[in-house]
């Protein structure tokens, strides 16, 4: 038996508090990852998780050792990256997740250019408009909009994107363009996936940013299922740039309340700071900086 078994187990299920999720993210069956942390304990003669049927927790001897462990996982990969990157060619499996639309438009294209320049290497993502525990669950990375609050990671600015406010010519010929944010209370708005639109207000202290809560009888958690209600004159949408620019500049959609146009809201790659960032990863990350800003 190695001296190392059951630490990635135990770091896994530490982290994610779950053994299954541990599970999922090691490639492992649970109760194998349960055998293995238990197994660890035996040696140490120390309980380092306190186990309910809903989750695990750490004990104060886990917690201190679980520091130590991250540690020793990170100089043992940085080592093997150290050995395994000489040659100069990157190798294995990537994870990464994006929201759909974008990751559709923009990051998948931009990955297709960065796999044939590295042949041995391999990526998994992962498109999904729900917020991945990347930490949890094991991605080496994950694209994200707008604030970022989780201290457990790391970001990268790669681009930004605006949020627009428009609406068809024939919406606006029946219901009348408004004037100002006030006004959008008096229209039908068209919904996506949030419940409030971030808007500039100006005032005599100056400018502040504010949520503007929009009401509609539309609602679709698709970015492109709002595009083409709103082309079809069911209200007022707020959608990034690359979904309206275009229609907006052959006239199909008219910009609104542009002095009022939100702050541009940044585009990241995120990645856990208690994990190497391999070199496959680095990487691609600076070939996204590229495509992405090349991409507008």
């Amino acid at each position: 038996m190695s001296r190392w078994d059951g630490i990635d187990e135990f770091v896994a299920t530490a982290e994610a508090e779950s053994f299954s999720k541990a599970a999922l993210r090691l490639g492992l069956s649970t109760s194998g990852v349960s055998r293995a942390v238990a197994g660890l304990e035996e040696r140490l003669q120390t309980r380092l998780l306190y186990r309910t049927t809903r989750r695990v927790s750490l004990t104060d001897p886990g917690r201190a050792f679980l520091a130590r462990c991250r540690q020793l996982i990170l100089d043992r990969d940085e080592a093997l990256a150290a050995v395994g990157e000489e040659d100069g060619e990157l190798k294995g499996l990537l994870r990464m997740t994006c929201s759909t639309a974008y990751g559709e438009r923009f990051v998948t294209p931009a990955v297709n250019t960065f796999m044939l320049a590295h042949p041995k290497l391999s990526i998994l993502i992962e498109l999904d408009d729900a917020v991945r525990d990347i930490v949890s669950e094991g991605f080496d990375l994950a694209i994200r909009f707008g604030r970022l609050t989780d201290s457990r990671l790391i970001a990268k600015r790669l681009a930004s994107r605006t949020r627009r406010l428009c609406a068809a010519p024939s919406y606006l010929a029946r219901a009348g363009a408004p004037q100002a944010i006030a006004d959008l209370s008096r229209h039908a708005c068209v919904l996506g996936a949030v419940d409030t639109w971030p808007l500039r207000e100006h005032g005599p202290d100056g400018e502040r940013e504010i949520a503007f809560k929009p009401q509609g009888r539309w609602r679709c958690n698709s970015g492109q299922s709002v595009l083409d209600a709103t082309l079809q004159g069911l209200g007022i949408c707020q959608l990034p740039n690359f979904y309206v620019d275009a229609p907006i500049a052959d006239g199909r959609l008219v910009p609104l309340l542009e002095a009022n146009r939100p702050a541009d809201e940044g585009v990241w790659a995120v990645y856990p700071h208690l994990r190497l960032l391999p070199a496959k990863a680095r990487l691609l990350v600076e070939h996204l900086e590229r495509s992405l800003a090349e991409a507008g």
